[in-house]
């Protein structure tokens, strides 16, 4: 057995794809943790605006003009985006925390939202018993309400945290970085929902 290390770890941190982005402040470990929560919002898109709104207009018959107000739903959240960093830069929680709770909250909402979501399918495709018949609708409109408020709320403290934490020099790479991991969710995660549901296409 040879004692030589693997050609993997002469791999310098500059070698890296966007290591320019680091700095002391924000180190690259550091960074890419932090840029998963735009990972979670990534994927969050693909399951609302890719999958859903199909099977809904495919598969459960609801008409394209439902979908396409309820898919507008999170963009008419958007204005608010400016509150809720306005909030976390003023605003500190009980733990003293600034940003990180808007975070936690933000991706608490996306998963409300989507976690409603199976629900409201059922009730759209027919398997209601009891309640209004509008109730699949309503269901999946405050669904996408949910997950379009978390959306917002995560990516606007996220992005806020990585701009406290980067140096004026580095804060564009940065953003750069966040965005391209983004990318990286919606990509990921329509390949890997494509895979799931290659049985039901």
């Amino acid at each position: 057995m040879s004692d030589e290390p693997h050609p993997l770890t002469r791999l310098t941190a500059n070698m890296l794809p966007f290591a320019d982005a680091a700095s002391e402040g924000l180190p690259i470990g550091q960074l890419l943790r932090l840029s998963l929560f735009q990972v979670s919002v990534g994927m969050a898109s693909v399951m609302l605006l890719g999958t859903l709104n199909r099977v809904m207009i495919v598969e459960l018959s609801v008409p394209a003009m439902i979908v396409a107000l309820m898919i507008a739903l999170p963009v008419l959240i958007a204005p608010f985006r400016a509150l809720l960093g306005f909030r976390s830069d003023t605003h500190r929680s009980a733990i003293g925390w600034k940003r990180v709770p808007y975070l936690w909250f933000g991706s608490l909402w996306q998963m409300g939202g989507l976690a409603i979501m199976p629900f409201a399918l059922i009730v759209l495709s027919g398997d209601q018993t009891l309640g209004p018949t509008w109730a699949g609708e309503v269901l999946a409109a405050l669904a996408f309400l949910l997950t379009g408020l978390g959306l917002h709320m995560t990516q606007t403290a996220g992005l806020a945290l990585a701009s406290d934490r980067a140096s004026d020099e580095t804060r564009p790479r940065v953003v750069a970085l966040l965005y391209v991991m983004f990318l990286i969710g919606m990509g990921v995660s329509a390949i890997v929902v494509g895979w799931l549901l290659r049985d039901f296409s």
